[in-house]
């Protein structure tokens, strides 16, 4: 089989990838294409702003900054945030444009160790002709044309193939995209990727796990969690927040998915069924999202054994949350009295247990949701449940 790798120099979670990225097609022999495009380009063709993290909120910011260092350390590769980032990565790019097979490979790695490890200034003309030079290059090749168009070519079409980021990996025209989603880059080239650690987790942890019933990715991390917390020995407590009061306190669009651009929202919707296939459980997007959680928040407090019940009222049934009978109406179905919890709603401390639930998670700096606190370290999205396991091991 064929794996294409789409990477820019000035992406960090690229950086990681890369040095995953070989082993992972020798492991499933597979031959692997090193595809340099301009992150910048990217944005440009889909629209999108030119520096992502700008927009983001401080506590988005903050738990990015920790989870590259959590994602280093997991990949075993040396890492320094660069002072200087976001660089312009043009003629670094134009340089790995310029070399070919195992030169490419090796010249891309020399850029990534300058920028991610070694901090150096990749616009400096003596630092990028140093490295040329040791890989049988000039400068001068960077700022040939057919250089320059071959670039700005192979980055158009990534962008018409789908690519909306990097890294991106492509196999037979499908597409994924982080360097998260290796694993499910290996499956599909036929391997048997390891994901949770090796290490046994030390029993008596506890997991707070903060999630909201609005939230794809939540259903998907809930149909995980206790499971995982029994496997750990760790405590597990529920606590269902509301996302758009935590959005609204951080300064983050109400519906973030509405944000993206079209190839990232079609991806998305992939994304989600790529790991229901992964878990091995049933998934379909909720036809009445979004969905206003309030009710089945307070439900969940009053009961939380009915939580992942919930979730799969309604994203695997259908249910509208929104309709406090048809609500009622699958937790009796699943075996609890949905007339008396969903009467049990307006209780004013119910109500304020919902309240504190989202301010804790404001406070304790969660972005979105799902958010997993373990030995107060904070994962953010149900594809850091491995890491979660790993900190469970502390």
């Amino acid at each position: 089989m064929h794996l294409r790798f789409y990477y820019d120099i000035v992406c960090p979670y690229a950086y990681l990838a890369s040095t995953r990225v070989a082993a992972l097609a020798a492991r499933t022999n597979t031959t692997l294409e090193w595809c340099p495009v301009l992150l910048g380009g990217l944005y440009k063709n889909h629209g999108t702003a030119d520096v992502p993290a700008q927009t983001w909120a401080n506590n988005k910011v903050a738990i990015g900054a920790e989870d590259l260092r959590v994602e280093a350390k997991a990949s075993g590769a040396a890492f320094q945030l660069n002072p200087r980032h976001p660089q312009r990565s043009v003629t670094a790019m134009r340089l790995i444009t310029a070399a070919t097979n195992k030169a490419r490979e090796a010249i891309t790695m020399a850029l990534y160790q300058a920028y991610w490890v070694d901090n150096q200034d990749i616009n400096d003309e003596a630092v990028l002709n140093a490295i040329a030079q040791r890989h049988g290059l000039s400068l001068a090749d960077a700022q040939a044309q057919p250089v320059k168009d071959l670039l700005r070519a192979n980055t158009r079409a990534a962008s018409d193939r789908g690519v909306f980021g990097v890294p991106s990996f492509e196999i037979e025209g499908k597409l994924w995209w982080g360097q998260d989603r290796m694993h499910l880059v290996e499956k599909a080239l036929g391997g048997q990727p390891s994901y949770f650690p090796e290490l046994p987790p030390t029993p008596g942890g506890v997991i707070d796990f903060y999630h909201d019933f609005s939230s794809p990715y939540s259903y998907l991390a809930a149909t995980q969690i206790q499971g995982l917390a029994q496997a750990a020995g760790a405590q597990i407590n529920f606590k269902p927040i509301l996302l758009g009061a935590l959005f609204k306190a951080i300064g983050t669009a109400n519906i973030p998915i509405f944000t993206f651009g079209e190839a990232r929202q079609t991806y998305t919707m992939r994304d989600l069924h790529d790991w229901a296939d992964w878990w091995g459980v049933d998934f379909n997007f909720a036809p009445h999202f979004p969905m206003r959680t309030v009710t089945a928040g307070r439900v969940a407090i009053i009961k939380p054994t009915t939580t992942l019940d919930i979730y799969r009222a309604a994203w695997v049934d259908g249910v509208d949350l929104n309709d406090e009978e048809a609500l009622a109406a699958a937790l009796s179905l699943a075996g609890h009295d949905g007339e008396a919890l969903v009467a049990g709603t307006t209780n004013p401390k119910i109500k304020a247990g919902l309240r504190a639930n989202t301010e804790a998670a404001v406070a304790l700096g969660a972005c979105g949701a799902p958010t997993m606190v373990v030995n107060s370290k904070v994962f953010w999205g149900q594809d850091r449940l491995h890491r979660m396991m790993a900190a469970l091991g502390v």
